[in-house]
């Protein structure tokens, strides 16, 4: 270590997988269990000292973190900056046990999932508080990997914010968070409370809803394009079926990205970077 002096007082070794005070840490695998504990319990894992730093840069209050040894070096300054959060080390195979995988990737930290605010209150204090002008809707996506590659374009294309349906996939899952390379943390993002009647809201705050749906009323994405809306939510539906009926009836326009090659539809992560791209201002 570099200098030891900067350690947090209490770095906690740990030789038991069956630690009560791991109990945050455990079974990390089970995507069951951990979808329906983490939101319930108040926290999210933030996995690799890249994502764990951009969780803190964002705000983001750490519970405790787990590493292996060999990462105390690497992860000292963040270690220093919370010096009475605990920090677990173990031998590699202990903390195997405890999670379910090797921690290739360096530390894991357990974080306090922050509070999220209303719809309203997302949209209107975006960009500054000058409100948001282009939103992504994610309609019942159930893939964690999907709704990473999501997050990673809307940050990457200038989106605003993003909006989740109730039974969308956790942005917080430690899956998704890993491969949208943390920008989970840099995209504002809030749940939807009631659906499809929320994109009624969305229009009441002065967004034209465009539902990405194959339809025979559909519009060329690039004619959308050319004159986009000052407010614009675009929403993408689930994996194999799309978008619901009741979404697409609550849409203001239903619109089609033009392809080639006798292919009809895309990936769903795929649809959304082509979608932000053809949009943006």
């Amino acid at each position: 270590m570099s200098d030891p002096s900067h350690l947090p007082a209490a770095v906690v070794r740990v030789t038991d997988p069956a630690d009560p005070r791991l109990r945050d840490y455990t079974g990390l695998t089970d995507v069951k269990l951990r979808t329906s504990r983490e939101p319930a319990e108040g926290l999210y894992m933030a996995e690799s000292s890249t994502v764990i730093r951009r969780a803190l840069d964002a705000g983001h209050r750490p519970r405790s973190f787990l590493m292996a040894d060999k990462w105390l070096e690497s992860m000292d300054d963040v270690l220093a900056e919370h010096p009475d959060v605990p920090v677990f080390v173990g031998d590699e195979d202990v903390l195997r046990q405890v999670t379910g995988f090797h921690l290739h990737r360096g530390a894991l930290a357990a974080m306090h999932r922050p509070s999220l605010p209303s719809v309203h209150e997302l949209v209107t204090r975006a960009r500054d508080g000058a409100g948001a002008r282009r939103v992504a809707v994610l309609e019942d996506i159930v893939d964690h990997t999907n709704v990473g590659a999501i997050f990673r374009s809307a940050a990457a294309l200038g989106v605003d914010a993003v909006l989740v349906s109730p039974r969308c996939a956790d942005p917080l899952y430690r899956r998704s968070v890993r491969v949208s390379m943390g920008t989970v943390f840099q995209v504002p993002w809030t749940r939807i409370d009631s659906w499809p009647g929320g994109l009624h809201a969305l229009a009441e705050d002065g967004f034209t809803v465009a539902a990405l749906a194959l339809a025979d009323d559909a519009v060329s994405l690039d004619d959308l394009a050319a004159e986009p809306p000052e407010r614009l939510a675009l929403v993408l539906g689930t994996e194999g079926d799309g978008l619901s009926r009741g979404a697409v009836e609550a849409a203001d326009v239903v619109v089609r990205i033009p392809m080639a090659g006798g292919v009809d539809s895309l990936n769903v992560a795929a649809a959304s970077a082509v979608a932000f791209w053809a949009t943006r201002s």
